[in-house]
């Protein structure tokens, strides 16, 4: 070896940032105090207009780099160009107002290791200011399940093999973001095995200058379209009106009406016959699509700006047909809302 070459880092660390100066240090810090030493950390400042680029100069740690975008551009934006400056074995990711656990890193790098088929490796979580822990699903096979219901990665706890997206060409999507994290993990889940290691290696920070609060809206679009991207796995075909009441269902029940149930039911039978290659573990996907009566009968029935006797009669007419079925209370609650045509 070329004794003047210096060698290849084993993790590339990305860390995107813009505005953060009430944070940044908090963030670097836990990524210099990691117990596995051996990264790169791509800080990459998308034109920052406060003192977040100083704060980032003050340090002398020959381990960051700091990459300052002369125009803002957006954090998607940002993430790709730290994907093409990367020279690790594993991209990390992190958030410039996040906190990483010390030894994040090193049990993230010894699973990987350990773990050949695995391409990408998050960790659960703790939110900041309160009690709270977020546990995610731990298998691949109950991950992919999962995503069809959502997001079940923290972004910011990730590792992910730089090879894997090398071979498949896959960068983040622009057009997805602010909600780019769960369409590449959507595009990963046939590459490889995903996995969540079982205990807290993040904290996690929100506040409300956060990018997905300021662009609640675009994120939903994004999230279901990556949904419906998920399905596209099966071996589906709908007509134009089981795809119109898919996507009303997939978009939480936005807009569903009294005949789409009907054709939702036959739309689940499609779905359940749809995976006959176990594309998804048969047992929690046939829940899954089962359980998508729950957003169906939460939006039409009880989630209603008024209420009305109809409402209540049509619950009966259908009730029989349903796997899931309101509680006796709330039924009763049902009626008596319906009587006197309630409008919270």
């Amino acid at each position: 070896m070329d004794p003047f070459v210096m060698p290849l880092p084993i993790i590339s660390v990305l860390m995107p940032v813009y505005n953060c100066e009430q944070y940044i240090r908090e963030a670097v810090d836990s990524i210099l105090n990691q117990t596995y030493a051996d990264f790169e950390l791509l800080v990459i400042d998308d034109a920052s207009s406060d003192g977040t680029v100083s704060i980032l100069k003050s340090y002398k740690d020959s381990r960051i780099q700091l990459i300052e975008k002369p125009i803002n551009t957006g954090y998607t934006n940002s993430l790709n160009l730290g994907l093409q400056l990367a020279k690790g074995r594993y991209i990390a990711r992190m958030d410039g107002d996040d906190i990483s656990l010390a030894e994040r890193f090193s049990k993230q790098v010894a699973f990987l290791e350990d773990n050949p088929k695995v391409i990408l490796c998050g960790t659960w979580y703790s939110i900041m200011g309160s009690d709270r822990i977020v546990k995610l699903p731990e298998r691949h096979d109950v991950i992919k399940v999962a995503l069809l219901k959502g997001n079940c990665f923290a972004h910011p706890s990730v590792m992910i093999r730089k090879q894997c997206l090398e071979g498949f060409s896959i960068v983040y999507d622009v057009s997805k973001e602010p909600a780019e994290d769960y369409d590449l993990w959507v595009r990963l889940v046939m590459k490889g095995n995903l996995h969540n290691l079982q205990e807290v290696l993040l904290d996690y920070r929100t506040h409300s200058n956060q990018v997905t609060k300021k662009q609640s809206d675009k994120q939903k679009d994004s999230v279901l379209k990556t949904k419906r991207n998920l399905f596209n796995f099966l071996e589906l075909d709908l007509l134009p009106n089981e795809e119109l009441v898919l996507n009303k269902v997939l978009n939480n029940g936005a807009a569903i009406n009294f005949n789409d149930i009907y054709i939702f039911k036959k739309l689940q039978n499609k779905l359940l016959a749809s995976n006959k290659k176990y594309i998804f573990e048969p047992v929690a996907f046939k829940k899954s699509i089962l359980d998508l009566e729950t957003i169906i009968v939460n939006s039409y029935f009880l989630k209603r700006n008024r209420f009305t006797p109809r409402i209540y009669f049509e619950y009966l007419r259908i009730k029989n047909s349903l796997n899931f079925k309101l509680n006796l209370n709330i039924e009763i609650k049902l009626a008596i809302k319906s009587l006197i045509f309630y409008k919270p």
